[in-house]
């Protein structure tokens, strides 16, 4: 515990925030941050908790490409789970009062579940293009395959995570002195590189993959389009395709970028003098996402707000019609002419993107 120890001097070298509130921070700042954390904790859980529900017990819902949305769900939900939690818990009493030892699983289990969410949101933009593209041609997106995805993000996340808890950098309190984080703050060249290597791999690389993926969706949609312009719908679908792919995006970059610029900054000034409550805005921000990821990829999907309203109305559950598994199953059938192409491919486009979200 000496190098968590040297850690926790590196946030505040006169303070130690897991016996009291830091004096310099008056009391109503961490009263807002635990309001804040009470309503964003709140909403998270219940929005999650919902997801995961409805899909358990309307079995249309249970397919391959569904696999990885509810997967974001559960991740959403643990992160708000521990790390809200314990943030609101700990702002309300002003510091870290539940000991270094619960600062390490802390800063842990949220980083995982995080990243977890994360690189989710990677394979669905992957799985989106899979299933619309057809790189490999008439292969389907099965179970299997839904079922690799998932592994490769349980454990990928998990490898990145669990070095810090092995002494490959470490766990500290923030520098409010009530969540617990990666060690931005030392000046340590291994924990340099460590840091270095977790802003590549948990922010660069799932980020790149949300781009090129959904990049090549609109180039091939536009194609479509362009080859098919005379029909008098043909651009509707690439409109709304677009809007979709830069909402998706834009929340990603507004939920990450804040903590992954602030991580790197912190990282290559170690010593630079950040008020704590500025500090703590890009974890909140992190946070936060766990609230809109469900509105953007479940609550707008329309399958899925029918089987949520006949859920609330206590009515039997029954198959609703507009399974999505159509739209895996027509993703693997080839068509000759370039006009069953391009009926196939608007069909799966506007089944994923359009006829499953609201129409503005």
């Amino acid at each position: 515990m000496e190098s968590f120890g040297a850690a926790v001097n590196g946030v505040s070298h006169t303070e130690d925030p897991f016996s009291g509130p830091l004096t310099f921070i008056a009391p109503w700042n961490y009263k807002v941050l635990a309001a804040l954390m009470f309503v964003v904790t709140s909403v998270s859980l219940c929005e999650n908790f919902t997801v995961m529900l409805v899909t358990f017990r309307f079995k249309q819902l249970r397919q391959p490409l569904n696999y990885i949305i509810v997967n974001l769900s559960l991740a959403d939900f643990l992160v708000s789970l521990t790390g809200g939690t314990i943030s609101f818990l700990t702002n309300f009493n002003g510091y870290f009062f539940l000991g270094k030892w619960a600062c390490v699983l802390e800063g842990f289990a949220v980083t995982f579940f995080g990243i977890v969410a994360l690189w989710s949101l990677a394979v669905l933009a992957f799985e989106r293009f899979f299933v619309i593209c057809r790189p490999l041609g008439n292969i389907r997106l099965r179970g299997k395959h839904a079922a690799l995805g998932l592994l490769f993000v349980w454990t990928f996340s998990f490898i990145w995570t669990i070095p810090p808890v092995l002494g490959w950098s470490s766990y500290t309190v923030s520098k409010i002195g009530t969540t617990c984080e990666p060690n931005w703050y030392s000046g340590n060249f291994q924990d340099h590189t460590f840091i270095i290597t977790f802003f590549t791999t948990c922010f660069i690389l799932p980020l790149g993959v949300i781009i090129v993926c959904y990049c090549k969706l609109l180039r091939k949609l536009r194609k479509v389009s362009n080859t098919h312009g005379r029909l008098g719908n043909a651009r509707k679908p690439e409109r709304q395709v677009t809007r979709m792919v830069v909402v998706m995006i834009v929340a990603f970059m507004v939920a990450w970028t804040p903590y992954a610029a602030f991580s790197i900054v912190v990282t290559a000034h170690p010593s630079i003098h950040l008020d704590p409550r500025l500090a703590a805005i890009p974890a909140f921000f992190s946070k936060t996402t766990a609230v809109y990821n469900p509105i953007i990829y479940v609550f707008m999907n329309k399958q899925f707000r029918k089987c949520l309203v006949q859920l609330l109305s206590c009515s039997d559950v029954t198959v609703i019609e507009g399974n999505i598994n159509q739209t895996t199953e027509r993703a693997g059938m080839t068509n000759e002419s370039n006009t069953g192409e391009m009926s196939a491919f608007m069909y799966n486009a506007l089944y994923i993107f359009i006829n499953n979200c609201d129409q503005s």
